[in-house]
This record gives structure tokens, sequence and C-alpha cells, in this order.
């Protein structure tokens, strides 16, 4: 690729930028990984249909589950219905409820396909939650959707647990409650509010050492149900505190998508499984370096995925809760959905700088998996900017 693209850059100006970047080949079969690695998939609107796409957007299902199949070929596990597929902002719950029994449906049809469903509070109000009984209803309510479905839950952090919640003991009694009832094991969901603000305070503490103190007893007070726990903080050294701290058989998932790579590489003697949204956006090269770790080449795994990790930074800088604008951006650039359009308008969270630079470092990160298509629908995208 040697052809020149106009892209400003934030002093105003606007520069020729030649494309550098090799993509990144396709395995002939699904790989295996020495690493758990869930991608958080994103959900592809259908702007042909939707009538009122900030209240209740249409999605285009077959375009949605085309990706989730792209996911597992490259030996993906899926992460379904979570916040990349903009739960609570812009996928309501009958929305994942459909995304669910779909996802669940298509991964039967697929060998060694496994992905695990995003179930919180999320139809309940914070302001409509008077006591804990309601959150905890509204807990039952979607984990037991997962479940009799044939799914495995992912518990998500509750606004209206946050909202309602008083001390740490109300986290207790809440995941407590809901643990002891449970089928199958479940993963835990710690959400920094840089991701959400109203998740500000969760586990009872705005101070990391304390919150850690409450989610440690909670898992263990119920290991026997606990598969793991996903932090997303955005902190290197909280993950690790949490990690070094699990009971024996409880994994630590990273969700940190700032320091993923040395996470998940580890310190020789802890490592990170993963769940994280960056996998939807960068899936062939992250497919590639977890296959390459598990073949015990750690120089080509850090040679891929380091890279990537600027990228990374890029889409999830603040605020970090529009990063599902630069995954689905990048979904668009990439071929696998027709438009950039998002559920609840969410492409214009971001700006026209933002979307450069992701160009840029998404080239530069051999992420551009067809550099042609890239380079022209940035090209009709920089028009309707005014470039």
């Amino acid at each position: 690729m040697t052809a020149n693209l106009p892209l400003p850059h934030s002093d105003g100006t606007v520069k020729p930028y030649r494309l550098t970047g090799t993509p990144i080949a396709r395995p002939a079969t699904p790989p295996r990984f020495n690493r758990i690695a869930y991608a958080a998939a994103h959900v592809v609107s259908d702007p042909w249909r939707d009538t009122t796409p900030w209240g209740q957007p249409a999605i285009d299902w077959d375009a949605t589950m085309a990706f989730r199949h792209h996911l597992w070929s490259l030996g993906f596990r899926i992460a379904e219905a979570m916040d990349t597929a903009q739960r609570g902002l812009g996928l309501d719950w009958p929305g994942a409820q459909e995304l669910i029994r779909r996802s669940l449906a298509q991964a039967r049809t697929v060998a060694g396909a496994d992905l695990a469903c995003g179930a919180g509070t999320d139809h309940l109000a914070p302001s409509d939650a008077r006591s804990l009984d309601d959150v905890i209803k509204a807990y039952e309510t979607q984990i037991g959707f997962v479940e009799k479905s044939g799914g495995r839950a992912i518990m998500m952090a509750s606004r209206a647990l946050a909202h309602i919640a008083r001390s740490p003991d109300d986290y207790r009694r809440v995941y407590g409650h809901i643990l002891r009832q449970t089928e199958n094991k479940v993963v835990l969901h710690w959400l920094g509010d840089m991701f959400d603000p109203q998740l500000r305070g969760y586990w009872g503490s705005d101070v990391f050492e304390m919150a850690l103190e409450t989610v440690l007893s909670i898992i263990e007070d119920n290991r026997d149900k606990v598969e793991g726990i996903k932090i997303s903080l955005l902190d290197n050294a909280c993950e690790v505190a949490l990690r070094n701290r699990l009971p024996e058989g409880v994994l630590c998932f990273t969700g940190d998508d700032f320091n993923y790579a040395d996470l998940i590489e580890g310190d020789g003697a802890r490592y990170s499984h993963a769940l994280l949204g960056i996998f939807d956006a960068v899936a062939p090269s992250a497919s590639k370096a977890l296959a390459s770790l598990a073949a015990g080449d750690v120089e080509t795994f850090r040679a891929v995925i380091r890279p990537t990790v600027p990228l990374s930074r890029k889409i999830f800088e603040a605020p970090t809760q529009y990063y599902k604008a630069g995954v689905v951006f990048l979904a668009w650039l990439n071929g696998h959905q027709q438009h950039f359009t998002m559920p609840a308008g969410m492409q214009s969270a971001r700006g026209i700088l933002h979307y450069a630079d992701i160009f840029r470092l998404a080239d530069q990160a051999n992420v551009l998996d067809r550099p042609d298509l890239a380079v022209e629908r940035m090209k009709a995208f920089l028009v309707t900017q005014g470039i």
C-alpha cells in the first residue's frame, strides 16, 4: 500500500500519511492458547431499520453473529452482552436477551465455540432501587435467564447496587445471596468508574485497598461458585495485588486495556487470563500473539501484541466509556460491517482527531486487515468531516 491519505492533526494542519503496516495472516484452524481469552464483542446496528436510534436501536443480527464467528475462528471465547456491546449505553435488557439467545444458538453450531454472558441489573434503573432486595431480584432475573438459556454468567457490576449500597456488608449480602443459588460457576466483574462513573465506590469504598478486602472476602466465602474475576481499573499494580491474593483455583481475568500485554505474559510466577474489549478490535494480532505464547515463543508474543497497546490506549482514552466508538470504527474499516453507525448514535462520541489517530496507530500495529478498503473508507469518512 503506497497511497497517501490526508489526515488531520491537533495543530490544525492536514498532512499526508503513507501506510506502512502488514496485515496479520489468519490461522487455518482456530489456535489453542495457554491463557483463557475472552473477547468482549460489539453489536452491529442496522441504520436502515432505525426509527429511534437513541431509544430502541435496531440491530443487524446477521452482521453481529458473523462477527462472533470471526472471533471463534481465531480461537477466542466470547464475553457476550457486556459493556462492549453497549449495555446501558444503547443496548437494553430486551436487546441483550435477544443477543444472548442468538449467540448461544450460534455457538452450538461451531465445534469448540464457547462464551459467557453478561448478567446484571440494567433493567432496574438505579433511582428505582429502593432496597437491596430489589437489586437481588434484578440479578436473579438476568442470571436466571442466562442459565435457563444454557449459558454461563458473568455477574456484571450493578449501577443499582452502587446507588443503594451503604457499606461493604451490603455487597457481601447481595453477592453471597446470588452466588449461593447459581447453577454454574460465575465470573465476577470489577469495572472501574473510568468505564462507568455510576460505579464509583463499588464494593463499598473509593479506596482500592478497602474495596480489595471486600471483594476477596466475597470470593473466599463463595469460592466454589466463582470461576474468576475480571478487573478493569487500568492500573496494573491493582490487578497484580488482586491476582496475588486470589484463592487457589480462582482465576484473574485482565480487563486492563492499557497494560494487558505485560499482565497476560505475567511475572514468571503468576499471570492473568483475559477478558478484553480491545480483543474485538485487534483479534488477528491477539490470536497470533497468544498462540505464540502457548508455543513458548515469548519474543513473537511481544513483537505482535506490544504494538497494539498504544492503539488500545488511544481507543480507551478518557472519557473511557466511549471506547466502543473506536472498536466499531475499526470493525468498519476492516470490512466487518457496511457502515459506521452505532446504537444510540455513539459514533458521535469521538471526534475526527481521535479517529485519525486510531487510523495511524492501527496501521502501525498491523491491525488494518484490508488496507485498500480501510483507505477507501477513511477517505469517505474524511469527506464527511470537511477534509
